[in-house]
C-alpha cells in the first residue's frame, strides 16, 4: 500500500498521528523561538527590552511574511511539478526561489536600515524603548537572509517528501537559540543584541543545513546555478499561490501594531510588555493544535476527493477532539497559573499582575478555538478556499480589528484583552454554522455511502 491508498484505508487514527506528529513539532519549535528570546530579554535585560521586543515584532512578522509569500508558493508548485513528473520544472522552481528570497532580503535590507528609526517610532517606540528596539531590530534585518533560506526553503524540503529532514531543521535553530541566548546574554553580556544574535546564528546554521541539503545528492530535487536566473512567469506563479499566507501574515502585523498603540493609550509601556507574553503563551498553545491541522487537511482532502464521506466525519470527529484536547489542557494551565507564567518572563510585580489579569482574560475562551481552526481546515482540504480564508480570517482580521478598535472605548485597557475573546466567540459561531450547513449538504451522500 502507497501513501496515498493509505489515506483511504489506514486506520484513521493512525494517519492522523503519523501526519500530524511531525507538523506539531515543527510548530512547537517555531514558537519556541519568540517565547525563549523574550523570556531571556525579560529577565536578563529588563521589561523596557521586553517592550522594544514587542514594538520590534510587526517587523519580524513582515519579514517572515515574504518568506512564506516564496516558501509556500514555491512549495506548492514543486509538489503539483514532482506530480506531473516535471523534475527540471521543479528545479527551476527551487533555483527561482532561492534567486528571488536573496533579491527580496537585500530590497527589505536596505529600506528598513534607511528608515529604521522612523518605522520603530510608528510602531510605537517612545525616547526610552527606541534604543533598545534600534538595536535588536537592526540584527534581525541584518541577518534575515538566514531565516528567508532556513525556514523558506525548508518548505520544499517538505513539498519533495522528506518532513523528517524539514523537522530536523526546526529542531537545530530552536535548540541553539535556546542555548545561545544564555550565553550571549548572560555569560558575554550583550544585553538585547545578544538575543538577537543568538537567533540569527541559530537561523545561520539552520540555512546552512538546508542549503547543504538542497545543493548535495541525498534529496529529490537540487538547488543547481543554472536555474537561479530569474523566470518571470515561475515568479508570478510562486507570488500567486503565496499570496495567501503572506496577506494573513501582513493582517497579523496589522493587528499587533494597532494592539500596541491601543496598549501605549490604555496601560502604558508594562501593558506593551504584557501584551507581548500574552501573545506568545497564546501561539505556544495554539502551535500544536496548528500541526492537528496540518495533519488533518492531507486525510481530509484525500477521502473528500474520493467521496469517502464516512472517513472524512470520522477524520474532523478525531481532529477536533483532539484540538479541543490541546486548547482545555492550555486553558486549564493559564487559568491556574496566570502569574507563575507572567513570572517566567519577568518578576516585576505591575507588569505580574497586568500581565496575569490579560491572560486570563485575553484566553478565557481557548477551549473553542481548536473546533474554529480544524472546521477552517475542513474546507481548505475540501477545496472551498473562499470559505476557509473568511473564517480564518474572521477571528485573526474581520472581528478582531474592530473588537480592538470599539471595546477599549468602553472598558479601557480590559477592553484590549476583552477583544480576543469576542473574536474567538463570533469566529466560532461562523465555523460551526457553516460546517453545519456543509455537513448537511454531504449527509444524503453519506447515507447512500452506507447503504
Amino acid at each position: 500500500m502507497d501513501q496515498a491508498e493509505a489515506l483511504g484505508q489506514k486506520e484513521v487514527s493512525k494517519l492522523l498521528w503519523e501526519f500530524s506528529l511531525p507538523a506539531i513539532i515543527g510548530m512547537v519549535v517555531n514558537a519556541l523561538y519568540n517565547v525563549v528570546d523574550s523570556i531571556f530579554v525579560g529577565n536578563w535585560v529588563g521589561d523596557i527590552a521586553l517592550t522594544a521586543v514587542t514594538i520590534a515584532f510587526p517587523i519580524m512578522i513582515i519579514l517572515m511574511a515574504i518568506g512564506m509569500l516564496i516558501g509556500i508558493g514555491a512549495s506548492t508548485l514543486v509538489s503539483i511539478r514532482l506530480g506531473e513528473q516535471k523534475h527540471n520544472e521543479a528545479e527551476a522552481i527551487l533555483g527561482n526561489a532561492f534567486s528571488l528570497m536573496v533579491v527580496a532580503v537585500i530590497s527589505t535590507t536596505i529600506v528598513a536600515l534607511i528608515y529604521l528609526d522612523q518605522i520603530l517610532v510608528l510602531l510605537g517606540a517612545d525616547a526610552q524603548v527606541l534604543p533598545y528596539a534600534r538595536e535588536f531590530t537592526r540584527i534581525i534585518v541584518l541577518g534575515s537572509i538566514f531565516m528567508h533560506i532556513g525556514f523558506g526553503l525548508n518548505n520544499i524540503i517538505r513539498a519533495e517528501g522528506n518532513p523528517k529532514i524539514a523537522m530536523a531543521t526546526m529542531l537545530i535553530a530552536s535548540l541553539l537559540n535556546i542555548i545561545l541566548n544564555p550565553l550571549f546574554i548572560l555569560v558575554f553580556k550583550l544585553g538585547i543584541a545578544g538575543s538577537a544574535l543568538a537567533t540569527v546564528v541559530a537561523q545561520a546554521v539552520a540555512a546552512g543545513w538546508v542549503l547543504r541539503y538542497l545543493a548535495g545528492d541525498q534529496g529529490v530535487l537540487k538547488l543547481r546555478f543554472a536555474n537561479m536566473r530569474l523566470d518571470k512567469s515561475i515568479i508570478i506563479d510562486i507570488c500567486k499561490i503565496g499570496l495567501s499566507p503572506f496577506l494573513m501574515q501582513i493582517a497579523a502585523s496589522v493587528v499587533t501594531i494597532l494592539s500596541n498603540y491601543s496598549l501605549l493609550m490604555y496601560g502604558g509601556q508594562v501593558a506593551v510588555a504584557a501584551f507581548g507574553i500574552i501573545n506568545r503563551v497564546g501561539m505556544l498553545i495554539l502551535m500544536p493544535i496548528f500541526g492537528i491541522s496540518q495533519g488533518v487537511q492531507p486525510i481530509l482532502g484525500y477521502n473528500y476527493g474520493a467521496k469517502k464521506y464516512e472517513r472524512v466525519t470520522e477524520v474532523m470527529k478525531l481532529g477536533i477532539y483532539a484540538a479541543t484536547l490541546v486548547s482545555v489542557l492550555g486553558f486549564a494551565v493559564v487559568q491556574l497559573f496566570p502569574a507563575q507564567i507572567v513570572r517566567l518572563f519577568n518578576d516585576n510585580p505591575e507588569l505580574v499582575a497586568l500581565g496575569a489579569s490579560g491572560l486570563k482574560i485575553s484566553l478565557a475562551l481557548l477551549p473553542i478555538i481548536g473546533f474554529q481552526i480544524i472546521g477552517a481546515s475542513f474546507f481548505q482540504a475540501a477545496g472551498k478556499a473562499g470559505h476557509a480564508i473568511f473564517l480564518s480570517m474572521s477571528r485573526q482580521v474581520i472581528i478582531l480589528i474592530p473588537a480592538l478598535i470599539m471595546l477599549p472605548r468602553f472598558w479601557g485597557l480590559e477592553g484590549i484583552w476583552l477583544a480576543l475573546p469576542a473574536a474567538d466567540s463570533i469566529s466560532a459561531l461562523l465555523t460551526g454554522t457553516y460546517l453545519w450547513l456543509e455537513l448537511r449538504r454531504l449527509s444524503p451522500k453519506l447515507l447512500g455511502n452506507n447503504t
